[in-house]
């Protein structure tokens, strides 16, 4: 009896484990997934993607250069090869990635934003074909099939709405997914040696510094000068979009594995289309809904494989 009652209470704590790292990769899925919404919203205080970026790094710079500096002093010092890495890891993909996200967003809905920033497995995976000669099996050109085929969807429906800048706005989030994936593929080596926690707080500093530096060279300081909601939202966009979805993704990748946590983000596309919905306005149709079911379809597949 006594084995049974430790082997029961043993399974409902692994359980609990199991349902709270869930619960962390879904709730920093749906946090990363939000900085679309919010950005969306700044656009409506006239800023750009600049000064946007710029905010959003500025509140988020502090905690990443924290943790930066604890790595610092209680890991080995990087080698001047790593240091180098790192800083064209971060501006590929922190840097590059985020700002060419922002300029999309000005464009296109958040909805075919998140989608299209979905398909980055599929990138890697084409990139890993084209230069690494890897071999893609049948399932995984469906799964491409599919994925593309949801996007092409949702891409056509909404350029019936909105004219040319669709496709402009498409291309610039094209161009982040691909710099993103640039970066995981670059990153990989890297990693197991660092640590994902080390290696992200030091491309996020170069990454941060680089969109600061970038505001100031391109805009005059005067900008930093926003109503208060400005500042607020940024505030949201830097802390709860940014340093928390990173976080809350390690830490579960440590309790429920990397798998698990990254089918868990296929909340993401669906939260984002809800959340467009009620915050924004943005209509919830039938050939948008269609598309985002053949895109986590495709995604599904890969992370089977």
């Amino acid at each position: 009896m006594n084995k049974s009652a430790t082997a029961t209470a043993q399974s409902s704590l692994h359980r609990s484990a199991y349902l709270g790292g869930l619960a962390i990769a879904v709730g920093g899925a749906v946090l990363f997934s939000t900085k679309a919404v919010v950005a969306k919203l700044l656009y409506r205080y006239h800023i750009d993607a600049v000064t946007l970026i710029a905010f959003r790094m500025i509140f988020s710079l502090p905690v990443f250069a924290a943790v930066a500096l604890w790595k610092m002093r209680t890991e080995a010092p990087l080698s001047s090869a790593d240091r180098w890495r790192l800083v064209g890891l971060g501006l590929i993909g922190y840097y590059l990635s985020s700002f060419l996200d922002f300029l999309g967003l000005q464009y296109i809905s958040v909805g075919l934003e998140r989608l299209i920033l979905f398909l980055t497995p599929t990138f890697v995976l084409i990139i890993s074909t084209l230069f690494l000669k890897q071999h893609i099996s049948r399932r995984q050109w469906l799964a491409l099939a599919l994925s593309y085929a949801g996007i092409v969807l949702v891409f056509l429906h909404d350029l019936k709405g909105g004219g040319p800048n669709i496709a402009l706005g498409s291309m610039l989030v094209l161009g982040s997914a691909s710099s993103y994936a640039l970066y995981l593929l670059f990153s990989g080596e890297m990693v197991k040696r660092l640590g994902s926690l080390r290696l992200v707080a030091y491309a996020m500093c170069v990454s941060s510094v680089a969109c600061i530096a970038q505001f100031f060279i391109l805009r005059p300081a005067s900008l930093l000068v926003q109503p208060m909601p400005v500042y607020w939202l940024s505030l949201v966009n830097g802390i709860f979009c940014t340093v928390m979805p990173v976080f809350m993704t390690m830490i579960a990748v440590q309790r429920i594995g990397a798998g698990t946590a990254s089918q868990a983000g296929m909340i993401g596309p669906v939260s984002t289309l809800f959340l467009g919905a009620m915050i924004l306005g943005e209509p919830v149709t039938d050939w948008q809904l269609g598309g985002t079911a053949l895109v986590l379809a495709g995604i599904y597949m890969l992370s089977k494989k």
